[in-house]
Formats: C-alpha cells, sequence, structure tokens
C-alpha cells in the first residue's frame, strides 16, 4: 500500500511540475516578491491579487526549478484563490510544520482538505535538502503578503 501512495504522489508531483497550474504574471497583481533556493538555484515570483477585503482574487507564479519546487506553486496558486491573508498565513505554517516535523500538530482553523492535497509534498522531510524546494513558494508568497520584495531560502 506504502508503494502505490508513494507512486501516486510521485505522479501528482510529475504532473504539477510538467504542467503548472496558474504559470504566468496575473492581471491586477498587487503584491509580488521574488523567492530564490542558494543551494539548488530554483526562483519563482509569485504575483498575487488581494483585494481590499483581505481575499487572495488570484495567486500565480513564474520562474523555474525543480519539480518539488514548481509542483509546490503550482499547488499553493491552485489552493490560494479565495483564501484570506490569514488563511494563507495558517496554511503556510502548518504546510511547513508538515514538511519538518513526523508528528506534524495542525493549527486550528486549518482547510483540512488543502492540508490534505498538499500531503503529497510531504515525503520531502526525510530529505531536508529538498524542504527549501517544496516551501520555497510558500515563503515567497508570506514575503509577498509582507511587502517584501525577495526572499531566499538561505
Amino acid at each position: 500500500m506504502m508503494d502505490e501512495l508513494r507512486e501516486l504522489y510521485q505522479e501528482v508531483i510529475l504532473d504539477h511540475g510538467k504542467h503548472p497550474r496558474n504559470f504566468g504574471s496575473c492581471e491586477g497583481c498587487n503584491h509580488t516578491a521574488h523567492g530564490f533556493n542558494p543551494m539548488c538555484g530554483d526562483t519563482l515570483i509569485i504575483y498575487l491579487n488581494v483585494g481590499e477585503d483581505g481575499i487572495i482574487k488570484d495567486a500565480t507564479f513564474k520562474g523555474k526549478g525543480c519539480a518539488i519546487s514548481v509542483a509546490s506553486a503550482s499547488m499553493m496558486t491552485e489552493i490560494l484563490k479565495g483564501k484570506t491573508v490569514k488563511e494563507a498565513e495558517r496554511l503556510f505554517a502548518a504546510f511547513h510544520e508538515m514538511c519538518t516535523k513526523d508528528d506534524a500538530e495542525m493549527p486550528e482553523g486549518v482547510d483540512e482538505d488543502a492540508i490534505e492535497r498538499l500531503q503529497v509534498l510531504s515525503g520531502v522531510r526525510d530529505f531536508p535538502v529538498r524542504v527549501k524546494c517544496a516551501t520555497l513558494a510558500w515563503h515567497t508568497m508570506d514575503a509577498a503578503v509582507h511587502g517584501k520584495d525577495e526572499i531566499s531560502t538561505e
């Protein structure tokens, strides 16, 4: 069963890596940040259109990197649309926890369906150098919503 699950996870990552969703700049984008992972050279720009009500109306990205970083950005942009900035911050914290700790505890108020979808990337915790690949998009999104132009996973 574990082999089948691992295979499914790999298929999802490869699909998002080869056919990223929401790739490109966004119309009406009002928050943006550039993220860089110096360990492997992955680079992403996250574009967000956040309404005055704090709801993320659109999320896109550009950049290049390994299948894990591109898949993570692709999945993140799908998940963030329609969420508030506060919900995005909680998801980032939960996702980071899931990628770095075996016994991760999910914070209250986190979208469980979103976390379940992101579970495919949680295997990076067994490969610490890959954690930065999986979390680059999320660190960059966090920088964007907090008015930072650049972020590095260094």
